[in-house]
């Protein structure tokens, strides 16, 4: 079983790194980029076939380690 974990700044943290994204898209001809923001994803290749306790433990693993619950947030999608 695979899991794909999103995690980006919540939308009132300042993005730096999104910033000098959209500036840079902009230099290069792309105008109509208004904003941009840059997030990380982490894939996961997980034992076992139970889709609950993957759940659970994706969950437990997003809340302990992978995102800081204070700065960022925090999406995942399950792959079998």
């Amino acid at each position: 079983m695979k899991a794909n974990i999103f995690v980006t700044l919540k939308r009132e943290v300042l993005d730096p790194q999104g910033d000098a994204v959209r500036r840079s898209l902009g230099s290069l001809g792309f105008q109509e980029v208004k904003s941009a923001r840059v997030g990380k994803l982490i894939e996961l290749e997980l034992d076992g076939n139970d889709k609950a306790s993957a759940d659970a433990h994706i969950q437990s693993m997003c809340e302990k380690l992978l995102a800081n619950p204070v700065i960022e947030d925090f999406r995942y999608e399950i792959v079998d």
